[in-house]
């Protein structure tokens, strides 16, 4: 096809965002509107300069001349609506969060399934510019291992723009049945970023509470990642006497990712309480600001629209697709469920027959795995057969050289002096570890060179640090490690080698 035809189902307060991401486009374009309201709908139309209106979406479903639709109706109308389109043939944007349950989800993937369609469901903060700049700069290494995530949220009591009654009226009514405006709605934006920027989620734990027992505000949620100790957390506040400087809806978010070795902070999104740059990052180095990125919320709503046509013409990758968006919905139901049951919820739990066995499972595996690597250091720390013996650990402090890591290493140039007191000859043993260029040498000692750090350690205590059943920090903290100069180095020391 040359140029879809577009369709619109639904014209609220929401599709003025959808639509401009059609204008730079000359291989699509919105040739038909639909509403429920005759009156906006026609707006609609005539603002857009669309061909024509439909106040029934089965209608404009069985317009030969639309190959493509936006689905930006009230969450319970996504199911029919899409069940439908797929039917027809259409290609689907459909408007966040994919509908309201996880039934409802596998049954709307099913139908588009059978069908040759493509199918996407649109959150605009995973192309809006910051999001898009940060998840780069990670990839990249910018900031080393992403460690954490956090979430600000804050809704105003007044600023951005007009809402009609309308809109509010459907949130009231899906607020009601427990999924709520700021948690469940606006949160499917956040729980995809969290998803984005660092990955799938093991677990949760979240308080929602209400000021005014309506809107879903304040509240806390946090969550595991499901490779490693990685964490985050969102933090929702509502500010009913404070005004939010925004074009849009009156709240603003901003993101915080902490790495191995820098953070990156994402200033603002939908409003703009935080002037100055769109996105800052902290390293070695000191601060550094991004000025020049585009930061107007509606930004993310075009790349979204852009991709959208893109997929269908096979130049790039639907984001999110039926499987990720999938993903994104457990989230969002385990956050939900988190709060109303009062426990942490494991996101998969919503997949098994018996949630709570499959919990209970999973609770009890993990003890399992911090007990047996418990056993499995205290064996080596107090079974003396399988221990290593001074000359093996010596040659074991040679070869640590092998083990630098130059991506951690960096920049680093440093001369640590170790001194091993307590051995069989007690007499000390040293050694010098010299980094510079992301590479190590260890030699006898650090010659004329003044070391940056030295470290006075007993023999036995260096072994269970080079066997791993302790660590640098833990000897330190325990007083059975000195350290002289620059501690920084230590602890350097500990993330390039690995101890």
């Amino acid at each position: 096809m040359d140029r879809l035809g577009v369709g619109f189902i639904g014209c609220g307060r929401i599709s003025d965002l959808h639509y401009p991401g059609y204008l730079e486009r000359s291989d699509a374009r919105v040739i038909a509107v639909c509403d429920t309201n005759e009156a906006l709908g026609k707006a609609k139309q005539s603002e857009w300069g669309a061909e024509k209106f439909y106040q029934d979406y089965r209608e404009l479903l069985a317009d030969d001349a639309i190959d493509a639709v936006e689905i930006l109706s009230p969450q319970k109308l996504h199911e029919p609506m899409v069940i439908e389109a797929a039917k027809a043939g259409k290609h689907i944007a459909l408007q966040k969060p994919m509908t309201i349950s996880l039934e409802s989800t596998d049954r709307m993937l099913e139908a588009i399934g059978n069908s040759d369609i493509l199918f996407r469901v649109s959150d605009n903060y995973l192309f809006y510019p910051p999001i898009v700049l940060a998840k780069k700069m990670i990839e990249e290494g910018v900031i080393g291992t992403p460690l954490n995530l956090r979430i600000k949220m804050i809704t105003g009591g007044s600023g951005g723009w007009d809402v009609p009654s309308s809109s509010w009226a459907w949130r009231a009514a899906e607020n009601a049945e427990g999924r709520g405006f700021e948690t469940f709605d606006h949160g499917h934006h956040l729980w995809a970023v969290a998803w984005y920027l660092m990955g799938s989620v093991e677990r949760v734990s979240s308080w929602i509470d209400s000021l005014d027992g309506i809107i879903d505000s304040p509240a806390v949620i946090m969550w595991k990642y499901k490779d490693g100790p990685r964490y985050g957390c969102c933090e929702y506040a509502i500010t009913p006497d404070l005004p939010v400087p925004s074009k849009y809806y009156a709240n603003d978010e901003w993101f915080e990712i902490t790495g191995s070795k820098g953070i990156i902070v994402i200033n603002r999104c939908t409003g703009n309480i935080l002037e100055g740059p769109g996105l800052s990052f902290y390293n070695a180095d000191g601060w550094h600001h991004v000025d020049d990125i585009a930061t107007d919320w509606k930004e993310g709503f075009i790349g979204a629209t852009h991709n959208f046509i893109d997929a269908i013409k096979g130049t790039a990758q639907p984001l999110l697709n039926g499987e990720q968006a999938r993903e994104i919905m457990k989230l969002n139901l385990a956050i939900s469920k988190s709060s109303r049951v009062r426990r942490e919820v494991y996101v998969d739990e919503l997949d098994a027959e018996s949630p709570w066995v499959f919990t209970k499972k999973k609770i009890r595996e993990e003890i399992s795995r911090r007990k047996a690597k418990k056993a499995g250091l205290n064996s080596r720390q107090t079974d003396p057969s399988t221990l290593p013996g001074e000359d093996e650990v010596m040659e074991m402090t040679e070869k640590l050289a092998e083990r630098c890591t130059p991506e951690k290493a960096g920049e680093w140039h440093s001369a640590i002096h170790v001194e091993l007191t307590g051995g069989k000859t007690r007499q000390p043993l040293t050694c010098c570890f010299r980094i510079s260029g992301g590479k190590a040498d260890i030699e006898s000692d650090c010659g004329d060179r003044e070391a940056d750090l030295k470290i006075r350690v007993p023999f036995s205590v260096w072994r269970d640090i080079l066997i791993q059943a302790s660590s640098v920090e833990e000897a330190f903290l325990k007083g059975e490690l000195e350290l002289e100069g620059n501690i920084e180095d230590g602890l350097k020391l500990r993330e390039v080698f690995d101890l």
